[in-house]
């Protein structure tokens, strides 16, 4: 006979399925978040709205960070699989990523820290370039959760946020925050104080 009471084996198994509860609502809060990102980018790469551009990427990245902290904060989700299930070829981003390129036209190069900790070098970065590897890496977890892979969602979203998308949506979101610091904060005294005057009287 088992040495574990009953009581203490219903508990354990309560305890599996409640955590198993938290991750699936885990990982359904994350594919609204992703499914937002990507839709996101792609009005932006549209060219239909270049006047809120840097609004839409601003706040599409702050809010798919939200959802990477979130992951980062739990410990290591173990997939029900050995080997990672084929969840089919993998998009194109190219297109998206030059029709971002084309959108951000004089925005898009910034200068970017390889790694902060370990390293002080600094290469050239791209914002479209960041948004299109995001795009990316987030796309391919949520075929696996559309499959209903939901382990294998959450494990793929969970590492490529630590490996790479996590890093990209930190680098874009910095440079956005820049570009819309030096936009409101850089202008000319006297434009802004006509725009106050003629705001107030009109």
């Amino acid at each position: 006979m088992s040495d574990t009471p009953v009581g203490g084996a219903y508990a354990a198994s309560e305890h599996v399925e409640n955590e198993r509860g938290e991750l699936t609502r885990l990982a359904a809060d994350t594919a609204i978040d992703v499914r937002a990102f990507l839709e996101a980018t792609t009005t932006v790469a549209s060219g239909t709205s270049p006047d809120v551009a840097l609004p839409i990427v601003l706040l599409a990245v702050s809010q798919v960070l939200v959802a990477g902290a979130r992951l980062g904060a739990i410990g290591d989700v173990v997939p029900t699989e050995r080997f990672e299930p084929d969840s089919g070829p993998e998009p194109d981003v190219d297109p998206l990523h030059g029709a971002l390129s084309n959108v951000l036209t004089g925005l898009d190069d910034y200068a970017d820290v390889v790694d902060p900790i370990v390293s002080g070098e600094v290469v050239h970065g791209s914002l479209s370039g960041d948004l299109a590897t995001i795009a990316s890496d987030l796309s391919h977890g949520l075929r696996h959760f559309e499959a209903g892979r939901v382990d294998e969602a959450l494990w793929w979203w969970q590492f490529s946020y630590l490996s790479s998308w996590g890093t990209r949506a930190a680098s874009a979101l910095r440079v956005v925050q820049s570009i819309l610091a030096h936009l409101r904060l850089d202008a000319d005294e006297e434009l802004v104080a006509d725009a106050e005057f003629d705001a107030l009287h009109p």
